[in-house]
């Protein structure tokens, strides 16, 4: 594949869809493509809505869900769009499962399927902060969102181990800071990684 894949990831009110917003953006000139996960085709808008409004279910009901319209995302559009050389930005990918379901006690795994990110961009936050983030905008809580404080800081704790354990991958930011100062941190390492992309 010869396009870029630069992913977002962190807790509930980290501030990821205006990050990806700022990077989309900042790319307006180049062929890229921003999605949230889940979403971004039929189905996984429709497991979207099954997994933040539906019933209670099984961590590993829940991460098969979440893989599925992965998978379905990746077939549709983020595999063709880095076929073709695309900067493809994604609002969240499979090291959310990793994080979410792995503090549901789920046995984990990355599919051979999945193509690694070039960058994961970890916004770090206190969950509760971020959490009220969302409450002060007037954001009324999902299924997850509305889990109690040990789960999101369980959460918390994984993107940090994941983090931890693959640094060269990820770009871990203080989500507390302005924007700006966060879009300009995120430009930097994607600059640098666009000039391979570019000569090849």
């Amino acid at each position: 594949m010869a396009g870029l894949l630069v992913t977002f990831e962190g807790s509930e009110g980290a501030g990821k869809s205006t990050q990806v917003e700022q990077l989309r953006r900042r790319l307006a000139d180049r062929d890229v493509e921003a999605h949230r996960e889940p979403g971004s085709t039929e189905l996984g808008d429709s497991v979207r809505d099954l997994l933040l409004h539906g019933p209670a279910m099984s961590p590993e009901a829940e991460m098969f869900l979440f893989m599925a319209a992965r998978a379905e995302l990746l077939a549709q559009r983020i595999l063709p769009a880095l076929d073709r050389g695309a900067v493809v930005i994604l609002d969240r990918y499979h090291d959310s499962t990793l994080a979410y379901q792995g503090a549901r006690g789920a046995r984990t795994f990355w599919p051979e399927s999945f193509p690694r990110p070039d960058l994961t961009v970890l916004l770090r936050i206190d969950p509760r902060r971020g959490l009220r983030r969302q409450r002060f905008a007037g954001k009324d809580p999902d299924r997850i969102e509305s889990e109690p404080d040990a789960f999101h800081a369980r959460v918390a704790a994984e993107y940090d181990r994941l983090a931890a354990a693959d640094p060269g991958r990820y770009l871990v930011l203080d989500a507390e800071q302005p924007v700006e100062d966060i879009a300009g941190r995120v430009w930097e390492r994607v600059s640098r990684l666009l000039l391979p992309v570019a000569a090849s």
